[in-house]
């Protein structure tokens, strides 16, 4: 089990995905990811992802079902992935460079955190239903 858990939410609207570009740390900034953040102690994933959604992009949101596989990012922090539903607020960058809606056509090409990189198959299945 990490000792510290990361979660991302993919925000699926309609056929398309709402994408954020990093403004940091360098090595990332400018690539494109699904937005979330760290799990705080004693906080479930579902809560973190809610709170840092609303944090990040001002919106609030339903967390559904895992998407895809665990992510290992160090030997002790992963990072998951989750489906989220928009439930209110207005979506802004409060943390990223930019906001973008993808079609699922536009997924190989993204300029992916490498992370996130490894949920594109789910995340093609995901806009294609």
């Amino acid at each position: 089990m990490p000792s510290q858990t990361v979660v991302a939410g993919a925000l699926i609207a309609g056929n398309t995905l709402l994408v954020a570009q990093r403004d940091r740390p360098p090595e990332l900034a400018g690539l494109w990811e699904l937005p979330g953040g760290k799990v705080a102690a004693g906080e479930t994933d579902e809560a973190a992802l809610a709170r840092e959604l609303k944090e990040e992009l001002g919106v609030d949101v339903t967390v559904g079902a895992r998407l895809g596989a665990e992510v290992a990012l160090t030997p002790t922090m992963a990072l998951r992935a989750y489906r989220v539903t928009q439930t209110g607020g207005t979506l802004a960058p409060n943390d990223h460079r930019a906001l973008r809606w993808i079609t699922v056509d536009e997924l190989d090409d993204l300029d992916w955190v490498p992370a996130d990189r490894t949920w594109v198959a789910e995340l093609r299945a995901a806009l294609a239903n």
